[in-house]
């Protein structure tokens, strides 16, 4: 594939915590052209190699501990992977990690803010941080955050007011700001009513169609990645078990009486029950 048309080329990359050559010493190694794994500790991605094409919502799906997260990190330069190479639009994630940052904005269920400040306050900040003009900025907060179903009134109460549901909105309206050419959204409905996730999932639908943006989901939610996702990798234990569109995964397995589902494929491939942040919570 072109590189014209690869907006993330991820090549073996390898990220584990703990162990001999854990922590800092783990940037060094490919520079050093070490690039293997350190000795000991936990591997969170094992030697994963992906494309994801512009324009493309890619959803990375698997259970909790599975590796998405950290995965989302080494894209995002948060983390430096132990070996491997990783670039964004041709961008390195480690030699070029400024460029990447300024193509990239990321949501995630960690999502912070200034608390006793309100929606509008903490984005206005956001939106100097990248450089938006403040006029700019103040008609387009408040026609993302009411797209996706906040009331107005809303926009100019302290955060701490509002429920998770709400604060996980303001988080994706403030990662739209600055126009990233790659979103990466970690987990981004977790939390939500059923109502706010179909909100917010036909708003990354819109993003995509209206400005090309490419989207990377990850996922546990196996309804949300068929909605949503273009392509849909499998990830368990830190390694990619399959990879392709939501209905050619769902040939690999047989019907057994019924219409097969991510579940099912889920389940043959890794023989393991899918485990939700709500059936931990049960």
């Amino acid at each position: 594939m072109s590189e014209e048309v690869v907006a993330v080329k991820i090549e073996n990359a390898l990220k584990t915590f703990g162990g001999n050559n854990g922590g800092m010493f783990g940037m060094f190694s490919r520079r050093n052209g070490n690039g293997g794994a350190p000795s000991g500790g936990k591997v969170a991605v094992g030697g994963v190699s992906l494309e994801i094409n512009r324009g493309e919502i890619f959803g990375v799906l698997g259970p909790n501990g599975s590796g998405k997260s950290t995965l989302i990190r080494l894209i995002a330069t948060l983390l430096i992977p132990d070996g491997g190479r990783i670039t964004v639009f041709g961008h390195d994630v480690i030699e070029n990690s400024r460029a990447v940052q300024t193509l990239i904005n990321r949501v995630s269920v960690e999502a912070s803010f200034f608390k006793k400040l309100s929606p509008m306050e903490n984005l206005m900040y956001g939106a100097r941080l990248y450089g938006v003009p403040a006029a700019e900025t103040r008609q387009r907060v408040v026609e993302i955050l009411t797209r996706l179903g906040l009331e107005r009134d809303s926009i100019y109460k302290p955060m701490e007011e509002m429920s998770r549901g709400m604060q996980q909105k303001v988080a994706i309206a403030r990662s739209l700001l600055s126009k990233p050419m790659l979103l990466l959204l970690d987990e981004p409905t977790t939390g939500l009513d059923p109502r706010s996730k179909r909100e917010v999932q036909a708003f990354v639908r819109e993003l995509r169609a209206a400005h090309g943006t490419t989207i990377l989901l990850t996922t546990h939610d196996m309804h949300e990645a068929e909605a949503l996702c273009d392509r849909v990798a499998i990830i368990d234990g830190g390694r990619i078990v399959a990879l392709d569109t939501p209905e050619a995964l769902k040939t690999l397995i047989s019907a057994n009486g019924h219409a097969p589902t991510l579940e099912d494929v889920f389940l043959e491939l890794t023989g393991r029950q899918l485990v939700t942040e709500e059936d931990e919570e049960s």
